[in-house]
């Protein structure tokens, strides 16, 4: 794959963070992709054909809006947003083959947080407000977090957003079972952490009526997860970044 300036830049200037992280949150994010290899690794398997075939969708996103009091604010600067959707050039801009992309260019993908085996955002968050749990699930303190940022500009997918106002104004239905959030804090998917401890799947799987997001244990090859990474072809964005996320999007 060839590298261009801005791309050598972009992934000396993640390296050069994570260091930096390390020493402020003395060594916390510590575990590998490896790590838990016997247990759970919850992740998300995207299948770009069937959402391509449900062009103008967006039930997943209004799913976890509604589900995450996720506020609708008018300034596009300042908007809050856990899953979206970006063209495939976007989403894989570095996707070298040429084939893949023919195919694909202009559909509109599902993008979130990728929780990441090795979160770059985890190494650099000064007062672990972020963290990463056993399970694979990067997850967020809103309480502890003092806005500092360092972790938006250390997630390279764009993953975080930052609450420049109260939000709680720009919540059109609020969802008692699940916290609002205040100003100067950064919040983000959390894989529906509470509704998988309700033996639940994530709001966007559920509301997908192509079935084009599919949930499950990355670890276990018997998972619809596992069986689909086990025989497509998957792609995970910039994975040379060595992130190691866990969404990955099959074609």
């Amino acid at each position: 794959m060839k590298i261009t300036r801005k791309h050598f830049l972009r992934l000396s200037g993640l390296s050069l963070l994570a260091a930096a992280g390390k020493k402020l949150a003395g060594g916390a994010g510590k575990e590998t992709p490896s790590e838990g290899a016997a247990g759970i690794r919850w992740g998300m398997v995207i299948d770009v054909k069937k959402c391509r075939q449900g062009a103008g969708c967006n039930r997943c996103i209004l799913a976890c809006n509604l589900a995450h009091n996720i506020p609708q604010l008018p300034d596009r600067m300042h908007e809050v947003k856990w899953i979206w959707k970006e063209p495939f050039e976007a989403v894989f801009p570095y996707a070298s083959t040429g084939y893949a992309e023919s195919e694909n260019r202009g559909s509109l993908l599902p993008a979130l947080c990728n929780h990441c085996a090795n979160p770059p955002c985890v190494h650099v968050c000064p007062v672990e407000a972020t963290w990463k749990r056993e399970d694979g699930i990067v997850m967020m303190d809103w309480h502890r977090c003092i806005g500092c940022r360092y972790c938006m500009a250390a997630c390279p997918y764009g993953a975080r957003s930052f609450n420049w106002q109260d939000p709680r104004p720009w919540v059109s239905a609020v969802n008692a079972s699940f916290p609002t959030r205040t100003a100067g804090v950064v919040e983000k998917c959390n894989f529906c952490e509470e509704r998988l401890a309700k033996k639940l799947p994530p709001a966007c799987v559920e509301a997908c009526e192509a079935k084009a997001i599919v949930f499950g244990n990355l670890n276990d090859p018997a998972s619809e997860a596992g069986s689909l990474l086990r025989s497509r072809f998957a792609m995970q964005r910039e994975a040379e970044l060595g992130t190691s996320p866990s969404v990955y999007y099959i074609v």
